[in-house]
């Protein structure tokens, strides 16, 4: 029997919506006093956090859309500034939802989003992305072109990783850029991926923490390594600038997919004698949390 609190995928066939696409009303009007108060919470203190830690395009997003502290973003109104900037807009789906789906959305420029907050008491882990997480955390970035264009490519590219059988290996690249991605700045890392944004303990961690690796990003290194879904990242991986992203756009994963498949692959800790390291973390943090699990 599935959790109540479950949503989309992670509530079985009670999550599943009737539209193909998954797609549901965002049911703004139905959102209550609590659940205002809770994305009032979480908007304050990350706010609070990431200035001097998020990249300057992230901060500009933020000052051009209209989201605030107050209440939950209307997502009528977030589409009519997308759209008019570069053609995407945000649609509610119950939670998570197939990968073929999530795709297509993407490579119509189209961002699900979950419409449900999480509860109080789960303000510092939840194990679905909820409208914070997808609102907070990615639309900011989906106002600069960069990133509008390589998540639509990414999503073009998931479809053909799909046939392909490659799909694990293009996930990692997702997971290391658009969700827990860091890049160059003028004035030292700065965070961009939005489970790093939308995360109180993690916009921290990355880029102060002296546990975890900071590494030079290698789109073939990152196709080997596996990530962690229960914690904080044990390596975070360095892009020079977004542009960068785009030129990822521009090549055949094919053979890149084919040689992943046969190398060799990496734990999240990995550190490799090729890799370029900006820190090399001495991994207290992950080690004492593995020496608790046994004891």
């Amino acid at each position: 029997m599935n959790s109540p609190s479950k949503h989309g995928l992670a509530a079985g066939d009670a999550g599943r919506p009737e539209n193909p696409d998954w797609t549901i009303d965002q049911g703004w009007e139905q959102y209550t006093a609590e659940d205002h108060a809770t994305w009032k919470t979480l908007f304050e203190r990350q706010t609070e956090l990431l200035p001097g830690r998020a990249c300057d395009e992230f901060v500009q997003g933020m000052e051009d859309l209209p989201i605030g502290p107050d209440e939950i973003p209307d997502f009528r109104c977030l589409n009519e500034v997308l759209m008019q900037r570069n053609g995407w807009q945000i649609v509610a789906v119950p939670g998570l939802v197939p990968d073929e789906v999530f795709f297509d959305h993407l490579a119509h420029r189209r961002f699900p989003s979950g419409n449900f907050i999480r509860k109080p008491h789960e303000l510092d882990y939840l194990e679905e992305p909820d409208v914070f997480h997808d609102v907070f955390g990615h639309v900011p970035m989906l106002m600069n072109p960069a990133i509008a264009d390589f998540i639509q490519a990414y999503g073009q590219g998931g479809l053909r990783a799909q046939q392909l059988g490659y799909l694990p290996q293009l996930a990692r690249v997702y997971w290391y850029t658009v969700e827990f991605g860091l890049l160059q700045q003028g004035d030292g890392l700065r965070l961009y991926g939005a489970g790093i944004a939308s995360s109180f303990t993690e916009s921290q961690f990355c880029l102060e923490s002296a546990s975890p690796n900071r590494i030079r990003f290698d789109l073939e290194r990152v196709m080997r390594t596996h990530y962690r879904i229960d914690d904080f990242q044990e390596s975070y991986f360095v892009i020079r600038d977004l542009n960068e992203l785009l030129e990822f756009t521009q090549i055949d994963f094919a053979p890149l997919y084919q040689r992943a498949a046969l190398g060799p692959e990496h734990q999240p800790g990995d550190v490799l004698p090729v890799d370029r390291v900006f820190a090399r973390g001495h991994g207290s943090y992950h080690r004492l949390k593995r020496a608790s699990a046994v004891a």
